[in-house]
């Protein structure tokens, strides 16, 4: 189903996953539950699990027709990946390719693949298990990653480090680098179809926000600068998946205070349907508008 428009563009939201996650005090190194009591609005169903207290996560990823190329914004979790320090996604099943197939795209039709970053569960469907070998999903595909993000995982993998991160370069990066479907880019790399990345260094080394731009229509794929509205309410909230916590906090304070009021239309990596939306300002800090359907 088409989740918006971004001007000509059409814009479906795949989705593997969509529920609670993680505890908040987990999650947000700063989590204070004061702030939260006395902000009740926060803790609805849709973002707080009522029966858990866990966050509410959606894993998607985000497909854009252009009408001259389709495009997929980050690959999302994937089937039969190794992530035994995920065992909620641990060898995963899910209907991803099904979906695909519901929004109109066959793997083959896709092409370009736009990474915000490298973490394992925005890049599983890079790859598909095919005879024990990890392939390209997307086999026309060029899969366009920023050079600093590459480097960075590349080191993390060198090194042997035991985490899921390693185990999604090796697993969804790496076979497409060998293939040859890889483009290394700078942070200010642009698409000619109304396409730009920007530099959001902090949860990632070489993360970026990808924007989109078609006539007057302009909307932002925010990845993982905010994971949860929470990060609205209290933008010095970094989280414990940050590489870098103050500098995600910066990075993160910053869009917002950019993007707030602006009508700049947000398509978050982990925020629930219907996902798309924009920043309020409400008092002293902030809220996220969703763009109901």
């Amino acid at each position: 189903m088409q989740l918006t428009r971004i001007g000509e563009f059409e814009v479906h939201r795949i989705t593997e996953f969509e529920g609670p996650f993680v505890a908040p005090e987990a999650f947000f190194p700063d989590y204070d539950a004061e702030a939260v009591r006395a902000n009740p609005e926060m803790t609805g169903p849709g973002l707080v699990d009522p029966a858990s207290g866990k966050l509410v996560f959606s894993f998607h990823t985000f497909v854009v027709k252009t009408g001259r190329h389709t495009i997929l914004i980050d690959s999302c979790l994937g089937n039969d990946k190794e992530r035994p320090a995920r065992p909620q996604f641990h060898r995963f099943k899910s209907r991803f390719l099904a979906d695909l197939a519901a929004a109109g795209v066959q793997p083959e039709a896709v092409d370009y693949v736009l990474c915000t970053h490298l973490h394992w569960d925005h890049v599983g469907w890079n790859t598909r298990l095919d005879n024990g070998r990890w392939v390209p999903t997307f086999p026309n595909a060029r899969y366009i990653m920023a050079r600093r993000e590459v480097a960075h995982w590349q080191a993390v993998h060198d090194r042997g480090e035991d985490s899921p991160h390693r185990l999604a370069f090796e697993d969804s990066v790496l076979p497409v680098v060998r293939s040859g479907q890889s483009v290394l880019v700078d942070d200010d790399y642009a698409l000619d179809d109304g396409f730009w990345f920007e530099a959001a260094p902090g949860h990632t080394p070489g993360n970026v926000v990808i924007h989109a731009r078609s006539h007057d229509d302009h909307a932002v794929f925010l990845g993982d600068v905010m994971h949860h509205q929470y990060q609205l309410m209290q933008p010095q909230w970094s989280t414990a998946a940050c590489t870098d916590p103050a500098l995600s906090r910066r990075t993160r304070m910053r869009l917002i205070e950019e993007h707030a009021e602006s009508g700049t239309r947000l398509l978050p990596g982990h925020f629930p349907a219907p996902t798309v939306g924009r920043i309020v300002r409400r008092g002293g800090s902030y809220r996220y508008a969703f763009e109901m359907r």
